[in-house]
């Protein structure tokens, strides 16, 4: 048992049904009810024709979209485009959910067995898919780093839908994730000038390390061309309308669940002319979608991990065997950035 963020006493465990003798089987990690995680046994499905049987080596926790999937936050209208790549259950609960995971194939084409994949696949030790549904990773980038895709792969759609151009004024709101990544990219576009900005000074070394300018929200330069909020703040987005310059462009990259959000629309906003746009990683950019399917995507995320620097955006790392019990307070933790399981 433990106490949640929210004073609720939640019960955590780990269920071990009955295995049939000879079959295949996996853990995984399963949200069972609201604030409540449990680890369980299942019976893997035979393989079928191109399928690829994986052992994880390492799988990554999206703190943002896991914690509302976990807390229950989910509007019901939205249960069906959250669903993640073989995620099993069905929202709220009970659903098992997550989707960056690193491993070796262990059962397919001989020129696949003992490579290392990453694939769009929740918590599990061990599981199947299809083998085109699973990304090589390139040589020299470390599986432990490998978990970071998923997110490359959201920021590289969020710079595409900004249209950040050579030589702009960007501002990025929100120093996780997502948010550092996003800047990471748009900083090596020629000549921009990038600042990302977060309301906890504890940002400030790895944004710094990964050579990126970082400031408090209220230092953001102003006129700025492209504004991009990756905070889930109310109040970043409020900020990016006061420092964006005239028909600038301001892009919401976050996801607020059930929460109602006020826009303020009055004051210079028409004057300025400025635009507002959503991003969200399961469309690919419309500038892009003629000519890129999500394999090229992945593919180029992927190897945009190849800087060294990124492992500092890895906050912590747990064995698989305890994380029903550590994963609500990475979740509640302010530090975490992305955290990693160990199979």
């Amino acid at each position: 048992m433990r106490l949640s963020e929210n004073g609720v006493i939640v019960t955590l465990k780990q269920e071990v049904p009955t295995m049939p003798g000879n079959a295949a089987h996996a853990t995984s990690l399963w949200f069972a009810g609201k604030a409540r995680c449990v680890l369980r046994n299942e019976v893997l499905p035979p393989r079928q024709d191109g399928e690829i049987t994986i052992r994880s080596l390492f799988s990554g926790i999206s703190r943002g979209t896991e914690a509302l999937v976990f807390h229950g936050l989910v509007p019901e209208s939205e249960f069906e485009r959250m669903r993640a790549p073989y995620q099993d259950g069905a929202m709220p609960f009970p659903v098992k959910y997550g989707y960056a995971a690193v491993g070796l194939v262990e059962e397919g084409p001989a020129d696949l067995m003992g490579r290392a994949v990453f694939a769009l696949h929740p918590h599990q030790d061990r599981f199947r898919i299809r083998a085109d549904d699973a990304r090589l990773l390139p040589e020299g980038l470390p599986a432990e780093r490998a978990v970071l895709a998923a997110n490359m792969e959201t920021a590289l759609n969020i710079v595409w839908d900004a249209g950040i151009m050579p030589g702009d004024r960007v501002a990025v709101y929100g120093a996780g994730v997502v948010g550092l990544l996003t800047a990471y990219i748009a900083s090596r576009i020629a000549a921009t000038d990038t600042v990302v900005c977060d309301t906890s000074p504890a940002r400030r070394p790895v944004a710094e390390a990964l050579g990126m300018t970082f400031c408090s929200p209220a230092d953001v330069p102003q006129n700025c061309d492209v504004l991009i909020n990756a905070s889930a703040s109310p109040a970043a987005l409020e900020g990016a309308l006061d420092h964006a310059g005239v028909e600038a462009r301001i892009v919401e990259a976050s996801w607020y669940g059930e929460k109602r959000v006020e826009i303020p629309l009055g004051r210079a906003f028409h004057a300025r002319r400025l635009s507002i746009i959503s991003s969200q990683v399961g469309a690919i950019a419309a500038n892009r979608r003629a000519r890129w399917d999500y394999s090229r995507r992945m593919g180029k995320a992927l190897e945009l991990l190849g800087d060294a620097r990124l492992d500092l955006l890895i906050s912590g790392e747990t064995p698989f065997a305890s994380i029903a019990d550590a994963y609500p307070d990475i979740l509640a933790s302010p530090d975490t950035l992305c955290h990693r399981i160990r199979y």
